[in-house]
Formats: structure tokens, sequence, C-alpha cells
């Protein structure tokens, strides 16, 4: 096996200034239960820390009060060849976070715009080497894989998600290199779950601890994997591939439903 090599990526990040669980959109989240902004504040610190010293660029996007849940960045937007389409949210207690994301880019001078129907960025909207994989069942539409597909001029592979604790496919599965994945088969329906393994019959399985812990959350550079210190399995797994795992502690940021890749919308610039 050739070594590994990490490649430069951008990304955007927003601080969790206004973090806390005042509502529940999740299964993660409970508002009965304590949440300090201070912690998770920290802790995405030391991702954003982490990435900076791997040498990836990190833009910030301006926290807004009242939108708690602006912390998972990813969930805004995806963005291929230099082209973003911004999310739009499902529930309403995020429905104002797409004006700040929509209006970043357009300062910015990226070619952007909402997209049209329910889209929640990647948060279900994951690129491999060649298509991108689109999550559905819970938040995003299957009719905004179709609109994805026509903005981007990718082909774009739907996957239906069907355990809620994995509400978004960035829970579920996380892409490791151009055409490498490492995934969780029970939160996926038979029919997506025979899909990936036809398309990807060497991807990383998690198992439900891993997955359970936001193992599956992860970044990846192509060669540092940074993921849920609390996942077990994986990074040994992820070892024997030639990756460099990673383990951060997300657990506060979790209470919202979120992990290290919530917390990244990578910018690709394309050629």
């Amino acid at each position: 096996m050739d070594k590994r090599q990490a490649r430069p990526r951008h990304y955007l990040m927003c601080e969790p200034t206004f973090f806390e669980v005042s509502y529940s959109i999740n299964p993660w989240m409970n508002p009965s239960c304590p949440t300090s902004t201070e912690r998770g504040l920290a802790q995405w610190m030391t991702l954003h820390d982490l990435l900076v010293g791997l040498e990836h660029a990190v833009e910030l996007i301006e926290p807004v009060a009242g939108l708690p849940d602006m912390v998972y960045s990813a969930n805004g937007a995806t963005v291929v060849d230099g082209r973003a389409l911004v999310a739009r949210f499902r529930h309403e207690e995020r429905v104002k976070e797409s004006p700040a994301y929509l209006d970043w880019f357009r300062a910015r001078g990226w070619e952007a715009r909402q997209a049209e129907s329910i889209n929640e960025g990647e948060g279900d909207f994951l690129c491999t080497g060649d298509v991108v994989l689109a999550g559905t069942g819970f938040r995003s539409e299957p009719k905004a894989h179709d609109e994805a597909a026509e903005y981007f001029g990718k082909p774009v592979l739907g996957l239906t998600l069907i355990d809620d604790r994995y509400y978004h496919l960035d829970t579920a599965l996380a892409v490791l290199d151009d055409n490498e994945i490492m995934y969780h088969p029970e939160a996926f329906s038979p029919e997506s779950r025979m899909l990936l393994e036809e398309r990807f019959p060497d991807a990383i399985l998690a198992d439900a601890h891993d997955a359970a812990v936001f193992g599956l959350n992860a970044v990846s550079d192509g060669l540092h994997v940074i993921l849920a210190q609390q996942a077990e399995r994986l990074p040994c797994q992820l070892r024997e591939r030639g990756f460099e795992p990673i383990g951060v502690d997300m657990t506060e940021l979790l209470k919202g439903g979120g992990g290290a890749k919530c917390c990244t919308m990578e910018l690709r610039e394309g050629d």
C-alpha cells in the first residue's frame, strides 16, 4: 500500500457562542439535561486548533444569537467546485441559519443559492471522488438529490436512513478518501445497504458502539481522521488501512446531536 498523503483542506466553522439545548429536534437533544456553553466552546476550540495545526485553512462565520445549532456548520451548505448550495432546513428552529450562510458566501464572492427542496447541507450530502452520497429519511427530501445533481453536475447516489439516532448521513457514514468510506450498516435501509456494499466493497464497517458515540461523524484529510475519542474499534480499523486516527472529545456538543464533522463544512474551490 502506498503511504497515504494528507491534502490541505478549507473549512468553515462557527464558534458555539450561543450553544445550548433549549429544544429537541433529534433524539440526542434533551432540554432537561444541563449543557455547558463553556465546555462546548472548549471542545470546539480543540477541534479548531487541531485543524489549523494540521495546516488546513479554517474560516469562521459569525454566530447569531438565538441560533444555538449554528455551531453545526456542516449543515449550512454543500460546496462543490466553488458552488455553494445553501441549506433549506426542515425544522423552524434552524430556518434562520440559511440567510446567514447565504450572506457569508455571497459577501466573499462564492457562487451560491439556497436549495429549493429541504436540504440540510453536508449533513446529508457527502462528496466522494466521483459521486455525491446523499441521505434521506429524516431531514433532506429525495427531490433534493435531483436538485443537487443538477446544480453540481455530478451523479448523486441516494441513501435512506432508518434509525432516527442517525438522522443525517454524516452521523452514519464518513468519507475517508476519494472512494473510501466507513459506515454503520444498520443505520441504512436494506436497499441502501446493498448499494453501499456494491459500490464500496472494502469499506470499514462500524459496530453499534462506535456508531452510537458518533465515531462516524469524522473529518478526514486523506491521512488524518479526526473522530470521537470514545470510539473503540474504529481507530484500529483505520490504522490497518494506513490512516492516522486522532481522537477528540465532543461529548458536550453531542448533546445537540453533533460531533467533529457536524462542526466543519468543507469549502471545495474546484480547479
